[in-house]
């Protein structure tokens, strides 16, 4: 833990320190610029004395000082950084093999355990993301994997993070760039996808036949109730063809008239 970092230097580690101390004041016009280092607004400084770690907080930004003999520092930058997970071949819960990669952001939360806890916090934390990548993938249908990145990439990111947490690294966020599916399922769910349009087509146009045929026999009850109707709607008719100027006009009589002379 960071108490037993911060632990005393004994006896010796402390003379060695006073010793260095006496020196650097006795050639203080030109130890000073050994003594003098600055950091960045967007680093930290972790010093080591004698192979310890000196405080419980890292030092910056700005100017800090360090004894040039017995003192050694390390920067940590805190800015984002972002890296690209390699394409993996998973094999998902439904024994689909696909090709997934993705893009991770994190960042640097706590500098003294980035560098007291992992030998190197970002290679690990790359090695990490493919495992997990790796992992997370392998639960899930084929269906959810296409359906769900935004679940999956977020399922993901607390894995990661939690993993994470123990070498002072903040993991913002996770995205799934791209997954590939072989060619013969793409094949296959495009003549899928191709049937069931096709499918839903019919059903659109049965559906159209059944209700332009409730209308016509709607239209039929509604004449058989009022001849005068059906009349009207002969006019109509003669009407339209008239406007077209044709050459030839029908005329339709009236049932009621051609029954009349078939009683006589």
């Amino acid at each position: 833990n960071r108490t037993e970092r911060t632990g005393s230097l004994g006896c010796i580690g402390w003379f060695i320190v006073i010793l260095s101390g006496i020196f650097t004041i006795c050639l203080a016009p030109f130890t000073i610029w050994f003594c003098l280092k600055i950091v960045q607004e967007y680093e930290r400084a972790v010093i080591f004395r004698l192979g310890r770690i000196t405080d419980r907080k890292a030092k910056g930004p700005g100017i800090f000082f360090v004894l040039p003999c017995t003192d050694s520092f390390v920067k940590v930058d805190l800015r984002t950084v972002s890296f690209d997970i390699p394409p993996q071949e998973i094999l998902t819960k439904d024994s689909v093999t696909v090709c997934v990669d993705g893009v991770v952001y994190f960042r640097v939360s706590d500098p003294i355990a980035s560098v007291a806890n992992v030998s190197n916090a970002d290679f690990a934390t790359r090695l990490l993301a493919q495992t997990t990548l790796r992992n997370v993938l392998g639960t899930k249908n084929l269906s959810e994997l296409l359906s769900d990145r935004e679940g999956i990439a977020h399922s993901m990111q607390t894995s990661l993070d939690q993993a994470t947490d123990d070498w002072g690294i903040k993991v913002e966020r996770v995205e799934i760039k791209d997954v590939k599916l072989p060619h013969q399922l793409q094949r296959a769910m495009a003549a899928e996808a191709e049937a069931s349009r096709e499918a839903r087509a019919k059903v659109i146009a049965a559906e159209g036949e059944m209700n332009a045929s409730r209308a016509l026999k709607e239209a039929s009850l509604v004449i058989a109730e009022s001849p005068s109707g059906l009349q009207l709607r002969y006019l109509q008719t003669l009407s339209t063809i008239a406007a077209e100027k044709n050459s030839t006009i029908i005329f339709p009589l009236p049932m009621d008239i051609i029954s009349h002379f078939m009683r006589k």
